[in-house]
């Protein structure tokens, strides 16, 4: 095919020359692309309201943040294992299901498949909420404050998972809006009650910081019935639209109830392996970090707890905000890549994994890069002035790439139906991990669970990777170029904000919380905008997205 002179035009200026598709990849993409952006800007956002509440949280519980933060830690992790226990992977496997049953124009099985997912995922949601209540003096490995927060805790998990699979089910339909709107809402509710009551607690009635923790843990609860009444809007909105592709399906397919659920169970217990995959990591990490720490060095309870927070929350929270653009791709290539796989379309397939890389290594390499350079003045903004936050943040940065790697690879072997396989590459990571965890842990301390997971996670993406390629194709002669872009890019990103933020502590006051604010923002500004001129000029950007971003061009007067 000749290149047109728009075309030579954009290779002659940057080399990096659009890629041509077909009408049905440049659909394929299109839609990743609106979902991701949904699926992102939904994450984003609720990530970042989940880590701007850490500010005024810390200040108001004082001299005890550290161990509150450890508390609550500790807490989460057993909480999120048993909340995706209880979602056991049904919203995952329904979004794939009712994906392949859309494709072939059975859109009554879809919805049929829907309503019985929702009574399994309610009775694993009490089955699982009365285990971690009632289980809690067990679980939380000695330590009597855990107990009330994993009471309050279990509340959320009644009503979650039949969120959760809601948002499957329009997943499945690649209704992305609703998903991403409900997980905002339900994080605004959730951070609006952690703000009252902590704040009612501590600074008001100068009560006892535990009960503050736990009413910040039962959070999770009044968030989720915010979430899951957007959810029932949208479904009552779109009922009539549901109804009308029912009636007007083939209706061919006559599976009975008990094949349904067979088919929801065989299709979701991977995904609950894989869907836990980092917390269980984490799991590992909260019950050997502390036998570990205790046994190699003589340091006071308060110290290893402080340690702890550092990289199970601390770091933890901001890092999950690059991670969830991962995750909001990962969303978005399941359903897709069933009807590929439906269809049988390897070529198709193959665009799919290639773009769903391309996309994330665009936005999460500058991302996670850029989180590394100002860790300084973040940790200091979130939490307080800490060389041991600082340079763990700074580890946490470099690793969130790995996580998110893992995030949208496994996601995308659920969409082929290669479950099984990913559970078994991630028991090996698992190995991997535990087998480091003791020599990391002992002469790293607190960046040492960091590195042995990121060294887990690396394998069990390297082996995901390679199935992947030797299966349908990976498209690496096609991403070697923007891929090294992106790269230098991202490290010309890094230089900038690192040398701002070096730059601003000459002169001003590491200690402070407004300057922190000013340099996070001058350094992530400038970054960025490196970034973002240096995408649009070499028209690395038109490659990712396609003439869309043109207006911007435009508008920052970019030739």
């Amino acid at each position: 095919m000749a290149e047109t002179s728009q075309d030579k035009k954009q290779t002659n200026n940057a080399g990096f020359q659009p890629l041509r598709k077909t009408n049905k990849e440049s659909s394929s993409k299109d839609k990743m692309i609106e979902g991701s952006a949904w699926m992102t800007a939904g994450s984003i956002f609720s990530r970042l309201l989940g880590a701007i509440y850490i500010i005024p949280w810390v200040i108001w519980f004082g001299s005890m943040s550290d161990e509150a933060n450890a508390l609550f830690a500790k807490g989460y992790n057993i909480y999120s294992f048993f909340l995706i226990a209880a979602i056991a992977g049904i919203p995952s496997a329904i979004a794939k299901q009712v994906a392949h049953y859309n494709t072939i124009n059975e859109f009554a099985v879809g919805q049929r498949l829907y309503k019985r997912g929702l009574l399994l995922s309610g009775a694993t949601g009490i089955i699982c909420a009365l285990i971690l209540y009632f289980g809690a003096p067990f679980l939380s490995n000695g330590d009597p404050n855990v107990v009330p927060i994993l009471h309050s805790l279990a509340w959320a998990v009644l009503i979650i998972p039949t969120m959760s699979l809601t948002r499957g089910f329009f997943q499945g339909y690649q209704e992305m809006a609703p998903s991403a709107i409900s997980q905002f809402v339900e994080q605004l509710v959730r951070v609006a009650y952690m703000l009252v009551t902590a704040f009612l607690i501590m600074r008001v009635h100068h009560g006892n910081w535990v009960t503050a923790v736990s009413q910040s843990t039962f959070a999770a609860f009044i968030g989720a019935i915010g979430g899951m009444l957007v959810l029932v809007f949208y479904y009552l909105r779109h009922r009539s639209r549901l109804q009308e592709l029912a009636r007007n399906s083939k209706q061919e397919l006559a599976i009975p109830t008990k094949q349904l659920y067979k088919e929801i169970i065989s299709q979701a217990t991977p995904f609950i392996i894989i869907g836990s995959a980092i917390t269980i990591f984490q799991l590992i990490d909260q019950y050997t970090f502390f036998n570990i720490m205790n046994h190699v060095y003589n340091f006071s309870a308060t110290i290893v707890n402080t340690l702890y927070a550092d990289f199970a929350f601390n770091s933890n929270k901001l890092v999950m905000i690059v991670v969830s653009l991962g995750s909001a791709m990962a969303i978005t290539a399941v359903p897709m890549l069933s009807e590929a796989k439906t269809r049988g379309d390897k070529h198709e397939i193959n665009s799919q994994i290639t773009d769903a890389l391309m996309l994330f290594a665009f936005f999460m390499i500058p991302a996670a890069l850029g989180l590394a350079a100002v860790a300084q003045p973040l940790n200091t903004l979130f939490y307080h002035y800490d060389v041991i936050g600082t340079a763990v943040l700074e580890v946490s940065a470099f690793i969130a790439v790995i996580l998110g790697l893992f995030t949208v690879i496994s996601a995308v072997m659920q969409g082929v139906s290669e479950n099984v396989r990913a559970v078994a590459y991630f028991l090996v990571g698992v190995v991997v991990k535990i087998a480091l965890q003791y020599p990391l842990v002992a002469y790293l301390g607190a960046v040492g669970p960091l590195i042995s997971t990121g060294i887990g996670f690396t394998v069990v993406s390297g082996l995901i990777l390679r199935h992947l390629n030797q299966e349908f194709g990976i498209g690496f002669k096609r991403m070697s170029k923007p891929l090294s872009g992106i790269m230098v890019f991202s490290l010309l990103t890094f230089i900038v904000a690192f040398a701002v933020v070096r730059v601003a502590y000459l002169v001003l006051d590491p200690y402070s919380k407004t300057v922190a604010l000013i340099v996070c923002v001058l350094a992530a500004f400038l970054g960025g905008m490196v970034y973002l001129y240096a995408t649009l000029k070499t028209r690395l950007a038109d490659m990712m997205f396609g003439p869309r971003v043109e207006r911007i061009r435009r508008i920052l007067r970019i030739h």
